[in-house]
């Protein structure tokens, strides 16, 4: 199933619904989103749903990561993951995502006031680029097993942009 992101507020507490296959291709989306959220005068907090999503890339992980950390820098509070299925609650505990959110394992049981958030067309691949590797770079900062799984990455992706430096560095 192709993802979607479905998104509700209420007074300042945001639910974000991951269903479906997330990838790469929605993270300017939420971060758009995000930011948003975070410029909200009456934002109290923030539950992410991943009991829906069947897949989930590095780059969407990462993102979920920067949220975690906004969410804990700017207001000295711990996200929630909603995550049902097996499959993704482990590749969240690898990563080291129960030392940045509260994982539970119980599904929702009031979903029908969320709604899809908008996709942002991205024609810019180097825009595209800076928040794959800001999203990577962000899981590395979790902990040494993230550095190491995802240095090459961040390496390769750092060199691409050097090779295709933006109109304003040259």
């Amino acid at each position: 199933m192709v993802g979607r992101i479905l998104v509700a507020d209420h007074n300042g507490v945001y639910i974000l619904k991951f269903v479906g296959d997330v990838r790469v291709v929605l993270c300017a989306t939420v971060d758009d989103y995000l930011r948003q959220m975070f410029d909200d005068r009456e934002f109290k907090s923030v539950l992410v749903d991943l009991s829906e999503t069947e897949g989930i890339d590095s780059t969407s992980l990462g993102i979920l990561a920067k949220l975690s950390i906004q969410a804990d820098r700017r207001f000295s509070f711990v996200p929630t993951l909603v995550s049902t299925r097996p499959d993704i609650t482990r590749i969240l505990l690898t990563m080291g995502f129960d030392d940045v959110f509260n994982i539970i394992q119980k599904p929702l049981k009031h979903a029908s006031q969320l709604a899809e958030l908008p996709k942002l067309a991205v024609g810019n691949q180097r825009f595209l680029r800076e928040r794959v590797l800001e999203a990577h770079r962000i899981l590395m900062s979790m902990n040494d097993q993230n550095r190491e799984t995802f240095k090459d990455l961040v390496v390769a992706l750092e060199s691409e942009g050097d090779a295709n430096p933006s109109p304003r560095a040259a």
